[in-house]
């Protein structure tokens, strides 16, 4: 399945944006906040749409009835790894340019690279990171690391990454999803 439009895909985070999944925060407030966090750190369009739609992958989970709202909730050691980062850059690179789907799809790996090369970053997860982490490999090894420094959009990932981590504060206030709207449909394909 491919996203056709931006109206479909904010329609995921209409319906299904409420749900907490591993974290104390709705999926809508961590994307919102995530973006947030790109925008005040002056990124482009493209990396603040990667920003906002980087967990996309476990919105498609629960509309897809893979996972019930229940199931969303057990935690990752649970149920395993549902890739939701490649599933939500697949879905998304119909609409929209590798600049924003490989950020996506990378931003698991910059995890797993950030927690090998600076070992104190394994304590500035949340819950639901660490948690998760563990059923996504793990923090990488030194060779690991080596090799995805060097992939192309590797510094890209890194960034979302650290954004995805900043944006899981409870009651924090930004700007809503439909504030991104423009900025969606100047970076898709589509336009």
């Amino acid at each position: 399945m491919r996203a056709a439009s931006v109206d479909e895909v904010l329609d995921l985070y209409e319906r299904w944006g409420a749900d907490h999944y591993d974290e104390d925060i709705s999926q809508l407030d961590h994307a919102t906040q995530s973006a947030a966090c790109a925008v005040r750190d002056g990124a482009d369009d493209a990396l603040v749409a990667a920003a906002l739609l980087h967990d996309v992958g476990h919105l498609l989970d629960l509309a897809s009835g893979q996972a019930s709202l229940d199931a969303a909730r057990t935690p990752h050691t649970a149920r395993g790894d549902l890739q939701h980062e490649a599933t939500g850059a697949r879905y998304l690179a119909g609409l929209f340019p590798p600049a924003v789907t490989a950020p996506i799809a990378l931003h698991v790996l910059a995890k797993r690279y950030r927690c090998a090369v600076d070992p104190a970053y394994l304590a500035t997860l949340s819950d639901g990171s660490r948690a998760s982490l563990a059923v996504q490999g793990g923090p990488f090894t030194e060779a690991e690391a080596a090799a995805f420094a060097t992939r192309p959009g590797a510094e890209d990932a890194i960034a979302l990454r650290a954004w995805d981590d900043e944006g899981k504060v409870e009651g924090l206030e930004t700007p809503d999803v439909e504030h991104y709207r423009a900025l969606l449909e100047r970076v898709s394909r589509a336009s």
